[in-house]
């Protein structure tokens, strides 16, 4: 097995681009919560905050989307190459865990 693996020591070394794209999701979603905490703080009207709420779920399901995708192609495929069958087994665990 590789050591080097991303997986195998818990620790992803993503290429730049990766990684900046997923940070500036993040980003964005930190900021969209913090609009969400103005809005509670300024009493704005229940209906507009719950509409921003959708939009947060909608941007981390997003995030969490391109984050999956990243992982398949390089932590499932890296492994799976190596001969480690049993990383099918811990995506499909993930995948329950993210799909309830």
């Amino acid at each position: 097995m590789n050591e080097s693996s991303c997986c195998r020591k818990k620790a992803v070394p993503r290429d730049e681009k990766t990684r900046k794209a997923l940070i500036h999701r993040l980003n964005r979603i930190e900021g969209q919560i913090r609009g969400i905490r103005g809005m509670v703080e300024n009493e704005i009207y229940c209906n507009d905050i719950l509409i921003q709420c959708a939009a947060v779920r909608a941007a981390l399901d997003a995030f969490q989307r391109a984050l999956l995708a990243d992982h398949i192609r390089s932590c499932v495929k890296d492994r799976l190459q190596e001969g480690d069958e049993t990383v099918v087994d811990e995506l499909m665990a993930t995948m329950q865990k993210i799909m309830r």
